[in-house]
């Protein structure tokens, strides 16, 4: 099954013995963005520190269980001490990326974070009016999205069944039509091993946020 990073953390932790599989290569190392109005006064930064600038402004995120739209950018306003209390008011939850932007850039809210590669899909389609809404900071890197498999698929199917799985993931081909046209669905050029050790810090920053007991 394709997750995010949150949630198919959270999928394996109810099925003991579930494994994560393969990852997009951009997976490897993915981002969060953090924007604002221009109207804001918020201004661009490169340290994490800068973060600190969101206190007093209306802010919101994506959904509410998105890796890149309110997990990891949770916790990175966590390490530069800026609380959801910080805030003017209550955080809003968009529901998407799309919707993130939308409502930064129609100014329901000063400031959001999003995946970086929707924020940057939409730029480069023109899709973004940046007169009235600007790129902050993009996040130090973090392991996303992923395929977890179930742990008795071998049991099912046939001893070694999961690594072919893993393989048939890997051996995907740009170069070979029909294959470029599973790769261009997910949005990379080839998919990778991973494990589920990759995905600790997710887990640890879920725990301490809340959303995983």
């Amino acid at each position: 099954v394709w997750f995010g990073g949150l949630t198919g953390v959270q999928a394996r932790l109810q099925v003991a013995d579930a494994q994560a599989l393969v990852q997009r290569d951009i997976d490897e190392n993915f981002h969060s963005v953090f924007i604002a109005t221009k109207d804001s006064g918020i201004e661009p930064f490169e340290d994490i520190s800068g973060l600190e600038q969101l206190k007093g402004h209306t802010f919101t995120f994506g959904s509410d269980s998105s890796t890149s739209g309110r997990l990891m950018p949770q916790y990175f306003m966590s390490q530069a001490g800026v609380t959801l209390d910080d805030f003017k008011g209550e955080p809003g939850f968009s529901g998407s990326h799309d919707a993130t932007i939308q409502l930064v850039e129609s100014g329901s809210y000063e400031a959001g974070a999003l995946n970086e590669s929707v924020w940057d899909a939409r730029v480069e389609a023109g899709e973004v009016d940046l007169d009235k809404v600007q790129l902050l900071w993009r996040t130090p890197p973090y392991h996303d999205y992923h395929w977890v498999a179930r742990p008795d698929l071998n049991e099912r199917y046939g001893e070694g069944f999961t690594d072919k799985i893993t393989q048939a993931f890997i051996a995907l081909d740009p170069n070979v039509p029909e294959q470029k046209e599973i790769l261009d669905l997910f949005g990379t050029d080839k998919f990778i091993a991973t494990t589920n050790d990759n995905y600790a810090q997710i887990e640890a920053v879920g725990r301490e946020i809340g959303k995983i007991n």
